[in-house]
């Protein structure tokens, strides 16, 4: 497994992301509140974790819903997945969304996303008078059947 060096600031009490098995792809990330926050169901909420970065030049942390939240209470990150730049230095914060029937409470130290460190690749955008014919064409949503 291919690993790197993210250098982190936690405040007091700050849960590190960590994986919870060797072959984890994503590692939690924990709130971190002094009080209880409760999502109406509909509504969102931004939450704080406590946790700073400084990613490599050419990585991007993801930040993308715990499927098990997702699963059993309707609760998914709103901008999934949420892309943490290499040179943001503040504080992550997870938008949180609860698309299920009742409100949800999140805790001080609950998981409630996962991250995700993915090597970046900026494009060089290039004007050009047409582009080459495929099968597919100008065809959108939907256009290669359902």
């Amino acid at each position: 497994m291919n690993s790197i060096e993210i250098k982190c600031i936690a405040k007091d009490g700050v849960k590190i992301p960590e994986y919870k098995t060797s072959g984890s792809a994503g590692c939690d990330i924990c709130a971190y509140i002094s009080e209880d926050v409760v999502i109406p169901s509909g509504k969102r909420a931004m939450i704080p974790t406590g946790l700073f970065t400084a990613i490599p030049e050419g990585y991007e942390i993801q930040v993308r819903p715990r499927s098990g939240l997702a699963a059993k209470n309707g609760v998914t990150v709103l901008n999934t997945p949420g892309t943490i730049d290499s040179d943001y230095r503040g504080e992550i914060c997870v938008i949180l969304i609860n698309l299920g029937d009742e409100p949800f409470t999140i805790h001080n130290g609950d998981r409630i996303a996962q991250l995700i460190i993915a090597p970046v690749t900026q494009g060089v955008f290039v004007t050009v008078e047409s582009l080459d014919e495929t099968e597919r064409g100008q065809g959108g949503f939907g256009s290669t059947g359902v």
